[in-house]
């Protein structure tokens, strides 16, 4: 749905010209399972992204509508839910009730929610709906924040509200993307560079069209095991506050000390770290070849460290090797089905997703979606209310 239709049909509701805002959703080139903790990624924002139109309501009512799914929900400001039902709406009425407990008077709001981001792919259709609905409510609230601290928001709506223990990531590049770069972030200091991505060189995106129904869980473990990991490693070291602060050699040399399967999570999530710096080094110098093969050594990682991976992402990645103008690819995103991300040259793209299309549906009888991609801008205003 283009903004135009999604401002008509929103007329067409309320009798009102909405104000309307935008989010992204985005890949992660290389740091995965890196920010919560506290370490380093290199997400990119990405063209398909989630639209909130936005007016103003008399009464203390939240009502929000989506223009993919069917139904309406309706929410008192003065007594907004503590926690997620499971709906899609949670993701907006949970950013309502962050930004009441930060002390941010809000009013009445007929929201209308348009996204574009696929579900369950790991390309963040959350955070782009958290960053959109945070924007929208902000503006009609007149409520001024850094674009840093709406990040922070959406994580808390998402770790507290939703009950989801993601990291920074994919609300920060959903905020503070930039077109034509990929972010380089410290998810401690929110520091980041943003480093050019090369005008000849298109991220392709390969959805395996799967989401194991354990993935959520299973994200929450893998959190719960890297803290074991801190918390076994703090014996000797104390002054370490997460994995982002144990050296490889540290590691390896407690490698007899600490349980193989936390091992296993934390010797992937400290040699990632390391790949991010290399990464960025290889990409500021052009080095597209060599960014490729930290890609692949990333995705094994995860594959055989984090165990993260499915044999439908697998079959993606293997289906990658040797086609045109590829580069290199992995698993991007939490994992257990969704996406991988492949860079490859521009005058090879379309080939490159027809070709892998196909020898994916060969191994699996599944249809892929497919989508080249650019790096986009971040959450924007795109259509002020009249």
């Amino acid at each position: 749905m283009e903004s135009g239709e999604l401002v008509q049909r929103f007329a067409e509701w309320c009798g009102v010209r909405p104000a309307v805002f935008s989010a992204p959703g985005r890949v992660n080139l290389i740091g995965e399972h890196t920010d919560y903790n506290d370490g380093f990624v290199m997400p990119s924002a990405i063209g398909l992204g989630t639209r909130v139109a936005m007016s103003s309501r008399e009464d203390r009512r939240l009502v929000i509508r989506s223009g993919q799914f069917p139904g309406e929900f309706e929410f008192d400001l003065d007594d907004l839910p503590a926690g997620g039902a499971g709906e899609w709406c949670d993701y907006v009425v949970g950013v309502a009730a962050v930004l009441r407990q930060n002390g941010h008077a809000l009013n009445g709001a007929n929201l209308l929610v348009q996204g574009e981001v696929p579900i369950g792919a790991g390309l963040s259709s959350s955070a782009a709906i958290e960053v959109a609905s945070a924007l929208a409510l902000m503006g009609l609230n007149g409520i001024a924040l850094p674009m840093a601290e709406v990040a922070r928001l959406c994580q808390r709506c998402e770790n507290i509200f939703i009950g989801a223990r993601v990291g920074i990531m994919d609300q920060f590049v959903s905020c503070l993307g930039r077109a034509g770069h990929a972010l380089l972030l410290d998810c401690r200091s929110l520091e980041f560079e943003l480093i050019p991505i090369p005008d000849r060189v298109r991220m392709v995106v390969c959805n395996t069209m799967v989401k194991h129904e354990h993935a959520s869980g299973e994200y929450n473990r893998r959190r719960e095991e890297c803290e074991e990991g801190v918390r076994v490693l703090a014996q000797w070291y104390p002054e370490i506050r997460a994995l982002r602060d144990v050296s490889p050699d540290q590691l390896v040399l407690h490698a007899d000390d600490i349980p193989k399967k936390i091992f296993r999570r934390c010797r992937h999530v400290v040699e990632e770290n390391a790949r991010v710096q290399e990464g960025g080094r290889r990409l500021r110098a052009g080095d597209l070849n060599g960014f490729g093969e930290l890609m692949r050594a990333s995705h094994r990682s995860l594959r055989d460290l984090y165990e993260v991976s499915c044999r439908e992402l697998d079959v993606m990645a293997e289906a990658a090797e040797g086609l045109p103008g590829y580069y290199g690819g992995r698993m991007t995103g939490g994992g257990f089905g969704g996406c991988t991300l492949n860079l490859v040259e521009a005058n090879d793209a379309e080939a490159f997703a027809g070709l892998i299309a196909e020898r994916y549906k060969r191994a699996t009888g599944i249809e892929p979606d497919v989508y080249i991609c650019s790096a986009s801008d971040g959450a924007v205003e795109i259509n002020r209310a009249v």
